[in-house]
């Protein structure tokens, strides 16, 4: 399982104006040189984003982005699902018809990957814009472990 690079750096700009744009739109250009990332690639990432609501753009001097909400209220999950990622961890499509084994019979260690996935979907919907421009997010884990232990 492999996130691909336009779901890490949706979500490592998402960061960048969380940071960096307060008040004011945050030029894709700065977020770029900033982060190291292709500003045609940005620009392709920010339409996506647009889309599903999680920016808005401002034109003219001055333009730019800035988060559509409460950097709070996004969670990574959403920067995710906005530019088309899947986090799947199962070799098949949940089809009856064609599972992972090609028959029609889930694989042995079918439910193991499924409990993966959700696990790293709960994680993602945990972690919000916030957190990580803070840096205050405990490990998921280490809370998974504390909670377990009380």
């Amino acid at each position: 399982m492999k996130l691909s690079s336009k779901g890490r750096y949706a979500v490592l700009a998402m960061v960048d104006i969380a940071k960096y744009a307060d008040d004011k739109p945050c030029k894709l250009s700065n977020v770029a040189v900033r982060q190291n990332i292709s500003l045609q690639f940005l620009e392709q990432i920010f339409l996506k984003l647009k889309k599903s609501n999680l920016v808005k753009s401002h034109r003219g001097p001055g333009g730019g982005y800035k988060l559509s909400g409460k950097r709070e209220n996004i969670k990574v999950s959403d920067v995710i699902a906005a530019v088309d990622e899947n986090i799947k961890t199962t070799g098949c499509g949940n089809n009856p018809q064609s599972f992972c084994t090609g028959k029609s019979a889930k694989c042995m260690t079918h439910h193991l990957w499924e409990d993966l996935e959700n696990l790293i979907e709960d994680y993602l919907e945990s972690v919000s814009l916030k957190d990580l421009v803070e840096g205050n997010k405990a490990s998921y884990l280490q809370e998974r472990n504390y909670e377990q232990s009380k």
